[in-house]
């Protein structure tokens, strides 16, 4: 294969070809979505196709291989409720890994990229949630073997600076959230096909109702705001948050504009990708034994 057809998606080569890409940078992406409920105008892998657009992009872009998808993350809080309430079903669908098994996927994955030679691990995620579990596995990976590791959330939810100037709601409207603007255009964007619009729903976040007057909530992220605060973390359910499991107002989406969101993402996570090829981090050959692989802990 010539240097120039050697594809990104590591999936798709062979030995000899991750060797001629470990002659050219010791940088690789890692993928992570997930599979849960976005309204009911966009499918549950929307995570998944937003994170896996803009790594191929990026990939390209940035001239570094990815690993393959990993389309099932961090998310127990989008499993619906099972049970006839008034005559309706909850209906979650979703899949979710343990925090447990998360860290262990990622501790493996990079384990293994490390073993055949790899410093520095991007993993990327447009799931929000997926980054409540893994600052221990990202430290494990550094402590252990010296590599470069970082997790790279896709702008999206609070953070949307990468792509503010394109996105058409304000903050009231929360572009970056759930099933929302971005979300639904960048899934428009990636197969228009996947959506429902004459299903979609423009909505916002609640606090959940089991709590009294005195709080109010503002978005997706795990926090309720008390008497003007918002310093206090509670576990809760999306739908007890979230009516229709969209936050954010869909309609302004297009496929246009998902088009120019990942553009922007993609950039950018090339941009750094590249960055990070300079940092001066090597693992050393005594570290990157990965012996306990097939054990069922170390």
């Amino acid at each position: 294969m010539a240097e120039a057809d050697l594809r990104h998606n590591l999936l798709e080569i062979a030995p000899a070809d991750v060797e001629q890409w470990l002659e050219r940078t010791d940088t690789v992406l890692i993928p992570i979505g997930s599979c849960e409920k976005h309204g009911d105008h966009v499918p549950m892998g929307t995570d998944s196709y937003i994170t896996i657009e803009t790594v191929e992009r990026a990939a390209e872009k940035a001239d570094v291989p990815y690993s393959p998808l990993i389309p099932v993350g961090y998310s127990p809080h989008h499993m619906g409720e099972r049970y006839r309430e008034d005559g309706d079903y909850v209906v979650g669908g979703g899949l979710t890994l343990r925090a447990s098994t998360l860290r262990a996927l990622i501790e493996d994955l990079g384990r293994s990229l490390i073993y055949h030679g790899f410093d520095k691990l991007i993993f990327v995620s447009q799931h929000g949630s997926n980054t409540k579990v893994i600052d221990e596995v990202l430290r494990k990976l550094r402590y252990d073997t010296d590599c470069f590791t970082c997790w790279y959330k896709t702008p999206t939810e609070r953070e949307i600076d990468v792509v503010e100037d394109i996105v058409e709601g304000g903050s009231d409207e929360t572009p970056g959230w759930h099933a929302g603007e971005m979300e639904t255009a960048m899934v428009m964007a990636h197969d228009e096909a996947l959506v429902k619009m004459d299903r979609a729903n423009e909505d916002s976040a609640h606090a959940p109702e089991w709590l009294s007057d005195e709080f109010t909530k503002r978005d997706g992220m795990p926090h309720v705001e008390f008497k003007g605060s918002e310093n206090i973390w509670i576990p809760m359910e999306h739908h007890e948050y979230s009516d229709t499991a969209t936050i954010g107002n869909p309609f302004r989406a297009s496929v246009e504009e998902g088009e120019s969101i990942l553009e922007r993402n993609s950039t950018h996570l090339a941009a750094f990708a590249n960055e990070a090829e300079t940092i001066d981090f090597t693992v050393p050959e005594e570290k990157r034994e990965f012996d306990f692989r097939a054990m069922g802990g170390e």
